[in-house]
């Protein structure tokens, strides 16, 4: 039975919303009119939606929930949960309505229950992920997929839920380290232009009249300071509109794969993003073949879920080298993004038969590597930003003294 999505006006005139699954448009039309609601429009909830009644408009397009995307949180809880209920012998279909019924976001029980009505029409568990890309990665559904056929769902899911709860405990860590130096810059850039715009001026206002020529430095001082006040705000538009135009060309797949090759040649932030990337890669790529997916179809899968480009690039060249008869480990070494240490655990495991769990312990050293390459990155940054912070600070102070000290020198 599908699932719709509907607005319809009640008895006062309020619109009401809701989804209901329903046999047909004409049954919901007609259990709305049963519940005193005049229906305005409706819409098969799926991932090819059909629209059949009224205009979507843009706000119903950005709110609809096949087009919303699970945070990582959200993502980990709910696998967690549903794996949990499965392992309570519980049918598929009804663990997704109590998965519903219980979430505390409209949209996602929206989503869930157009996921529950796949299910109830007779499509798996993988086939009702893959008809929502959005919420659920290819991943999901290829782990699903495996665990449907051996049979052992539960126990993939659990898997798949640790590996979810260990990846955003990770993300987690990665993004706290680096707020506190994002803070410090925006501090530190504040409290610079504050002093440029509105106390500078007030201070050479005294050397204005004496009549002699001031110091380069403060003279330079003055000028960026004057700069500040008449064009400050074009400057910030300036910098906006540049940011707002970089964002829209990363949605160009070859812009974006320029940047990012650019990225990989600075050092230690090319150190990070290879780290994370490679690290999401081996867990991803070990859960796959933990449940049983191909080894080459695993790697294209694992592959599809980085963001970086190049990286994604090399190991689908990798993925080809494998499916024409390469060893996965030599395959991954061609590539250049994975240590020593993770190539030889990957050709150890490859060689002993155990290939995920190894794929699985290399990634979790990636992770642990890169948590300790974030801290260092972070340890650099902030002694930097506040020497820098300190040095154009003393450069505003050098600029409003040095007159005072020519001044002295001549009485």
């Amino acid at each position: 039975m599908p699932a719709f999505s509907w607005q319809a006006l009640d008895q006062k005139g309020r619109i009401q919303k809701g989804v209901w699954e329903a046999d047909s448009p004409k049954h919901l039309r007609h259990r709305l009119r049963n519940d005193g609601m005049n229906p305005v429009s409706m819409e098969e909830v799926s991932g090819k939606s059909r629209r059949f009644s009224g205009a979507k408009t843009a706000k119903e397009k950005k709110s609809s929930a096949v087009d919303r995307r699970l945070n990582p949180t959200d993502l980990s809880m709910f696998t967690r949960q549903l794996a949990t209920l499965l392992r309570s012998r519980l049918p598929v279909e009804k663990a997704l309505g109590v998965l519903s019924s219980q979430s505390s976001k409209q949209w996602q029980r929206h989503l869930l229950t157009a996921l529950r009505s796949r299910v109830t029409e007779g499509s798996s568990l993988a086939e009702a992920f893959r008809q929502f890309p959005q919420a659920f990665p290819e991943y999901y559904a290829a782990t699903a997929e495996a665990g449907e056929q051996s049979g052992s769902l539960e126990i993939v899911l659990e898997r798949l839920a640790d590996y979810a709860e260990e990846a955003n405990v990770t993300r987690q860590k990665v993004k706290l380290a680096l707020i506190y130096p994002a803070v410090v810059s925006i501090v530190a850039l504040l409290v610079i232009v504050g002093l440029l715009v509105f106390v500078v001026p007030k201070m050479v206002e005294t050397f204005e009249h004496i009549g002699q020529e001031l110091p380069l430095l403060t003279r330079v001082m003055i000028n960026v300071s004057d700069f500040l006040q008449h064009y400050g705000v074009f400057l910030l538009l300036g910098v906006v509109l540049l940011i707002f135009l970089f964002f829209s060309a990363m949605k160009r797949e070859g812009f974006k794969k320029r940047v990012q090759l650019f990225l990989l040649k600075l050092p230690l932030i090319s150190r990070v993003i290879r780290e994370v990337n490679t690290s999401r890669f081996l867990r991803t790529y070990g859960i796959l073949l933990h449940s049983t997916v191909s080894a080459t179809q695993g790697m294209m899968i694992a592959a599809h879920v980085l963001a970086s480009l190049p990286i994604r690039d090399a190991l689908m060249d990798a993925s080809r080298r494998v499916r024409e008869g390469g060893s996965i480990g030599n395959s991954l070494t061609n590539t250049g993004y994975f240590s020593p240490m993770t190539l030889n655990l990957v050709a150890s495991g490859e060689a002993a038969g155990n290939l995920p769990e190894m794929l699985e312990r290399a990634g979790e050293g990636q992770e642990r590597t890169l948590q300790a390459t974030v801290s260092t990155l972070v340890g650099i940054l902030e002694p930097l930003m506040i020497v820098v912070m300190g040095s154009v600070v003393m450069l505003i102070v050098l600029a409003v003294l040095l007159p005072i000290f020519k001044m002295n020198s001549m009485v």
